[in-house]
Protein backbone atom coordinates (compact mmCIF):
# COMPACT_ATOMS: atom_id res chain seq x y z
CA UNK A 1 0.00 0.00 0.00
CA UNK A 2 1.58 3.63 -0.85
CA UNK A 3 2.23 5.97 1.79
CA UNK A 4 -0.04 8.63 1.45
CA UNK A 5 2.16 11.15 3.29
CA UNK A 6 4.83 9.92 0.94
CA UNK A 7 2.85 11.10 -2.19
CA UNK A 8 2.61 14.62 -0.05
CA UNK A 9 6.19 14.59 0.39
CA UNK A 10 6.63 14.23 -3.90
CA UNK A 11 4.41 16.89 -4.57
CA UNK A 12 6.02 19.56 -2.27
CA UNK A 13 9.47 18.63 -3.69
CA UNK A 14 7.75 19.09 -7.21
CA UNK A 15 7.00 22.86 -5.90
CA UNK A 16 10.02 23.71 -3.07
CA UNK A 17 12.74 21.66 -4.53
CA UNK A 18 15.00 21.05 -1.62
CA UNK A 19 14.23 18.34 0.88
CA UNK A 20 14.96 20.71 3.65
CA UNK A 21 12.69 23.04 2.48
CA UNK A 22 10.07 19.74 2.21
CA UNK A 23 10.82 18.92 5.45
CA UNK A 24 10.35 22.31 7.29
CA UNK A 25 7.01 22.13 5.20
CA UNK A 26 5.83 18.94 6.14
CA UNK A 27 6.90 19.13 9.55
CA UNK A 28 9.32 16.18 8.99
CA UNK A 29 13.60 15.76 8.95
CA UNK A 30 14.98 15.87 5.70
CA UNK A 31 16.17 12.10 5.95
CA UNK A 32 12.43 11.33 6.62
CA UNK A 33 11.46 12.77 3.57
CA UNK A 34 14.23 11.26 1.55
CA UNK A 35 13.71 7.88 2.74
CA UNK A 36 9.54 8.24 2.01
CA UNK A 37 10.43 9.07 -1.52
CA UNK A 38 13.00 5.96 -1.77
CA UNK A 39 10.48 3.80 -0.89
CA UNK A 40 8.35 5.13 -2.69
CA UNK A 41 10.23 4.39 -5.69
CA UNK A 42 10.85 0.88 -4.55
CA UNK A 43 6.51 0.50 -4.28
CA UNK A 44 6.27 1.71 -7.80
CA UNK A 45 9.42 0.22 -9.82
CA UNK A 46 10.79 3.72 -11.26
CA UNK A 47 12.75 6.51 -10.49
CA UNK A 48 11.14 9.58 -9.36
CA UNK A 49 13.82 12.37 -8.48
CA UNK A 50 16.96 13.15 -9.37
CA UNK A 51 19.88 15.04 -8.15
CA UNK A 52 20.14 18.96 -10.00
CA UNK A 53 22.93 20.32 -8.28
CA UNK A 54 21.41 21.90 -4.36
CA UNK A 55 18.01 20.60 -5.53
CA UNK A 56 16.23 17.53 -6.83
CA UNK A 57 13.95 17.42 -9.57
CA UNK A 58 11.70 15.15 -10.62
CA UNK A 59 11.81 12.57 -13.44
CA UNK A 60 8.78 12.13 -16.07
CA UNK A 61 7.61 9.46 -14.16
CA UNK A 62 7.86 11.83 -10.68
CA UNK A 63 5.58 14.38 -12.76
CA UNK A 64 3.07 12.37 -13.93
CA UNK A 65 2.53 11.00 -10.38
CA UNK A 66 2.60 14.14 -8.98
CA UNK A 67 -0.16 15.16 -11.27
CA UNK A 68 -2.87 11.80 -9.87
CA UNK A 69 -1.83 13.55 -6.33
CA UNK A 70 -4.35 15.63 -5.56
CA UNK A 71 -6.90 13.40 -6.51
CA UNK A 72 -5.82 10.67 -4.69
CA UNK A 73 -5.46 13.11 -1.32
CA UNK A 74 -8.91 14.30 -1.70
CA UNK A 75 -10.24 10.58 -2.33
CA UNK A 76 -8.63 9.76 1.11
CA UNK A 77 -9.88 12.93 2.70
CA UNK A 78 -13.36 12.07 1.35
CA UNK A 79 -12.82 8.70 3.04
CA UNK A 80 -11.70 9.87 6.11
CA UNK A 81 -14.67 12.47 6.42
CA UNK A 82 -17.16 9.79 5.66
CA UNK A 83 -15.82 7.82 8.40
CA UNK A 84 -15.97 10.83 10.90
CA UNK A 85 -19.14 11.64 9.88
CA UNK A 86 -20.63 8.46 10.23
CA UNK A 87 -19.37 8.07 13.90
CA UNK A 88 -22.26 9.52 15.49
CA UNK A 89 -20.67 13.23 14.25
CA UNK A 90 -18.40 13.39 17.14
CA UNK A 91 -14.75 15.63 15.98
CA UNK A 92 -11.93 13.36 16.93
CA UNK A 93 -8.51 12.57 15.61
CA UNK A 94 -5.55 14.78 14.70
CA UNK A 95 -6.36 18.39 13.46
CA UNK A 96 -3.72 20.89 12.04
CA UNK A 97 -3.89 24.43 11.92
CA UNK A 98 -1.98 26.97 10.41
CA UNK A 99 -2.05 30.24 10.97
CA UNK A 100 0.08 33.70 11.08
CA UNK A 101 1.20 34.75 14.36
CA UNK A 102 -1.62 37.50 15.20
CA UNK A 103 -4.09 34.96 14.26
CA UNK A 104 -2.96 32.33 16.77
CA UNK A 105 -2.38 35.09 19.66
CA UNK A 106 -5.96 37.01 18.89
CA UNK A 107 -8.35 33.59 17.55
CA UNK A 108 -6.59 30.53 17.93
CA UNK A 109 -5.35 30.64 21.32
CA UNK A 110 -9.04 31.60 22.82
CA UNK A 111 -10.71 28.76 20.68
CA UNK A 112 -8.11 25.84 22.05
CA UNK A 113 -10.00 25.91 25.76
CA UNK A 114 -13.01 25.17 24.75
CA UNK A 115 -12.19 22.83 22.01
CA UNK A 116 -10.35 20.42 25.05
CA UNK A 117 -13.68 20.66 26.90
CA UNK A 118 -16.11 20.14 24.70
CA UNK A 119 -14.18 17.73 22.54
CA UNK A 120 -11.57 15.60 24.85
CA UNK A 121 -11.16 13.41 21.82
CA UNK A 122 -10.05 15.77 19.14
CA UNK A 123 -6.35 16.79 19.24
CA UNK A 124 -5.28 20.20 18.02
CA UNK A 125 -2.18 21.57 16.58
CA UNK A 126 -0.96 25.15 15.69
CA UNK A 127 1.98 25.87 13.32
CA UNK A 128 2.50 29.31 12.83
CA UNK A 129 3.29 30.24 9.13
CA UNK A 130 2.52 33.12 7.14
CA UNK A 131 -0.55 33.16 4.61
CA UNK A 132 1.09 31.80 0.86
CA UNK A 133 2.89 28.52 2.90
CA UNK A 134 -0.37 28.28 4.97
CA UNK A 135 -2.68 28.04 2.05
CA UNK A 136 -0.18 25.62 0.35
CA UNK A 137 -0.02 23.33 3.57
CA UNK A 138 -3.93 23.46 3.37
CA UNK A 139 -3.72 22.36 -0.40
CA UNK A 140 -0.80 19.62 -0.54
CA UNK A 141 -2.70 17.85 2.69
CA UNK A 142 -0.32 18.99 5.13
CA UNK A 143 -2.74 20.91 7.30
CA UNK A 144 -6.74 20.64 7.71
CA UNK A 145 -7.23 24.34 8.37
CA UNK A 146 -5.44 27.62 7.56
CA UNK A 147 -5.98 31.40 8.88
CA UNK A 148 -4.47 34.08 6.59
CA UNK A 149 -4.81 37.63 5.88
CA UNK A 150 -4.88 39.63 2.83
CA UNK A 151 -2.05 41.59 1.77
CA UNK A 152 -2.35 44.88 1.32
CA UNK A 153 -6.06 45.09 0.19
CA UNK A 154 -4.86 41.36 -1.66
CA UNK A 155 -6.89 38.38 -1.08
CA UNK A 156 -4.53 35.33 -0.44
CA UNK A 157 -4.55 33.61 -3.37
CA UNK A 158 -5.96 29.95 -3.07
CA UNK A 159 -6.86 26.85 -5.56
CA UNK A 160 -10.18 25.80 -7.07
CA UNK A 161 -10.43 22.72 -4.47
CA UNK A 162 -9.77 25.07 -1.78
CA UNK A 163 -12.15 26.85 -0.03
CA UNK A 164 -12.04 30.79 1.70
CA UNK A 165 -14.57 32.01 4.03
CA UNK A 166 -14.26 35.57 5.89
CA UNK A 167 -13.66 34.54 9.95
CA UNK A 168 -12.44 38.32 11.38
CA UNK A 169 -12.04 41.85 10.12
CA UNK A 170 -9.15 43.36 12.28
CA UNK A 171 -8.62 46.87 12.48
CA UNK A 172 -5.69 49.35 13.83
CA UNK A 173 -6.03 51.59 17.07
CA UNK A 174 -3.47 54.24 17.51
CA UNK A 175 -1.15 54.36 20.63
CA UNK A 176 -0.69 57.28 22.66
CA UNK A 177 1.26 58.02 25.89
CA UNK A 178 -1.10 59.27 28.48
CA UNK A 179 -2.32 62.33 29.14
CA UNK A 180 -1.26 63.04 24.81
CA UNK A 181 -3.12 65.86 23.19
CA UNK A 182 -4.85 63.30 20.86
CA UNK A 183 -6.26 61.90 24.03
CA UNK A 184 -8.42 64.77 24.56
CA UNK A 185 -9.72 64.67 20.65
CA UNK A 186 -13.41 64.39 20.44
CA UNK A 187 -14.32 61.67 18.36
CA UNK A 188 -12.41 59.07 16.24
CA UNK A 189 -8.85 60.50 15.14
CA UNK A 190 -8.49 62.08 12.38
CA UNK A 191 -5.26 62.28 10.08
CA UNK A 192 -4.59 65.74 10.25
CA UNK A 193 -4.81 65.40 13.72
CA UNK A 194 -2.06 63.26 13.35
CA UNK A 195 0.65 66.29 12.17
CA UNK A 196 3.63 66.61 14.39
CA UNK A 197 3.78 63.18 16.00
CA UNK A 198 6.75 60.83 16.36
CA UNK A 199 5.78 57.24 15.35
CA UNK A 200 7.30 53.50 16.63
CA UNK A 201 6.16 51.48 13.66
CA UNK A 202 6.68 47.99 12.31
CA UNK A 203 9.48 46.82 10.27
CA UNK A 204 9.79 47.18 6.37
CA UNK A 205 7.52 44.87 4.56
CA UNK A 206 4.82 43.41 7.71
CA UNK A 207 1.40 44.15 7.04
CA UNK A 208 0.97 46.67 9.89
CA UNK A 209 3.86 48.78 7.92
CA UNK A 210 1.83 48.51 4.89
CA UNK A 211 -0.99 49.76 6.81
CA UNK A 212 1.07 52.20 8.53
CA UNK A 213 2.10 53.37 4.70
CA UNK A 214 -1.29 53.45 3.36
CA UNK A 215 -2.77 55.80 6.18
CA UNK A 216 0.16 58.75 4.96
CA UNK A 217 -0.05 57.93 1.30
CA UNK A 218 -1.34 61.03 -1.23
CA UNK A 219 -0.67 63.40 2.46
CA UNK A 220 1.59 66.53 2.24
CA UNK A 221 4.14 65.25 4.65
CA UNK A 222 6.24 62.50 5.82
CA UNK A 223 5.22 60.92 9.11
CA UNK A 224 8.24 60.52 11.59
CA UNK A 225 9.11 57.36 12.48
CA UNK A 226 11.94 56.72 15.45
CA UNK A 227 11.54 53.31 15.90
CA UNK A 228 11.07 50.23 14.11
CA UNK A 229 10.08 47.30 16.26
CA UNK A 230 8.17 44.11 14.96
CA UNK A 231 6.92 43.32 19.12
CA UNK A 232 3.60 45.28 19.86
CA UNK A 233 4.29 45.06 23.49
CA UNK A 234 7.61 46.49 22.85
CA UNK A 235 6.15 49.31 20.52
CA UNK A 236 3.71 49.62 23.71
CA UNK A 237 6.58 49.98 25.88
CA UNK A 238 8.01 52.93 23.93
CA UNK A 239 5.14 54.61 23.76
CA UNK A 240 4.35 54.92 27.07
CA UNK A 241 7.73 56.10 27.50
CA UNK A 242 6.05 59.34 25.98
CA UNK A 243 7.86 60.05 23.07
CA UNK A 244 5.95 58.00 20.61
CA UNK A 245 2.39 57.14 19.13
CA UNK A 246 2.19 53.86 17.34
CA UNK A 247 -0.71 51.92 15.02
CA UNK A 248 -1.99 48.57 17.00
CA UNK A 249 -3.77 45.81 15.53
CA UNK A 250 -6.67 44.99 17.30
CA UNK A 251 -6.14 41.50 16.61
CA UNK A 252 -2.38 41.66 18.05
CA UNK A 253 -2.90 43.75 20.91
CA UNK A 254 -1.43 43.06 24.19
CA UNK A 255 -2.95 44.42 27.35
CA UNK A 256 -1.64 48.16 27.14
CA UNK A 257 0.79 49.09 29.96
CA UNK A 258 0.24 51.56 32.30
CA UNK A 259 0.98 55.26 30.42
CA UNK A 260 -0.72 53.92 27.22
CA UNK A 261 -4.35 55.35 26.23
CA UNK A 262 -5.63 53.36 22.92
CA UNK A 263 -7.90 55.48 20.52
CA UNK A 264 -9.79 54.43 17.31
CA UNK A 265 -9.07 56.23 13.89
CA UNK A 266 -11.73 57.48 11.42
CA UNK A 267 -10.03 56.10 8.52
CA UNK A 268 -8.92 53.24 10.47
CA UNK A 269 -6.76 50.32 8.31
CA UNK A 270 -8.04 47.33 8.21
CA UNK A 271 -7.38 43.82 6.99
CA UNK A 272 -9.76 40.84 6.37
CA UNK A 273 -9.02 37.08 8.00
CA UNK A 274 -10.05 34.59 6.17
CA UNK A 275 -10.38 30.47 7.32
CA UNK A 276 -8.90 28.14 4.59
CA UNK A 277 -10.20 23.81 3.69
CA UNK A 278 -10.01 21.77 1.21
CA UNK A 279 -13.47 21.25 -0.21
CA UNK A 280 -13.04 17.49 -0.11
CA UNK A 281 -12.86 17.95 4.06
CA UNK A 282 -16.14 19.75 4.37
CA UNK A 283 -18.02 17.23 6.20
CA UNK A 284 -15.70 16.36 8.64
CA UNK A 285 -17.05 17.06 12.06
CA UNK A 286 -13.68 18.26 13.28
CA UNK A 287 -13.51 21.05 10.66
CA UNK A 288 -17.36 22.04 11.28
CA UNK A 289 -15.84 22.45 15.27
CA UNK A 290 -12.78 23.82 14.86
CA UNK A 291 -14.38 26.56 13.00
CA UNK A 292 -17.11 27.18 14.61
CA UNK A 293 -14.98 27.71 17.50
CA UNK A 294 -12.72 30.07 15.96
CA UNK A 295 -15.71 32.07 15.15
CA UNK A 296 -16.90 32.03 18.02
CA UNK A 297 -13.69 33.13 19.77
CA UNK A 298 -12.86 35.92 17.47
Amino acid sequence: MIDVSALQALRALADLGTMGRVADELGFTASAISQKIKRLEAEVGVQLISPAGRRVVLTAAGRAMVEATPGVVEALELSMSAARSADAGEPRGRFRIVAFSTAVRGIVAPALAGLAVRYPDLRVEVTEADPVPAVYAVESGGAELALVHDADGVPTPVSPGVHASLLHTDVGDLAVPSGHRLAAVDGPVRLRDLAGCRWVTSPSGTVCHQWFQRMFAGGDAEPDVLHSVDDFSTQMALVASGGVVALIPRLARPVPPDGVELLPLRQAPRREVHAVWRRSGEEDPALRAVVSALREAE
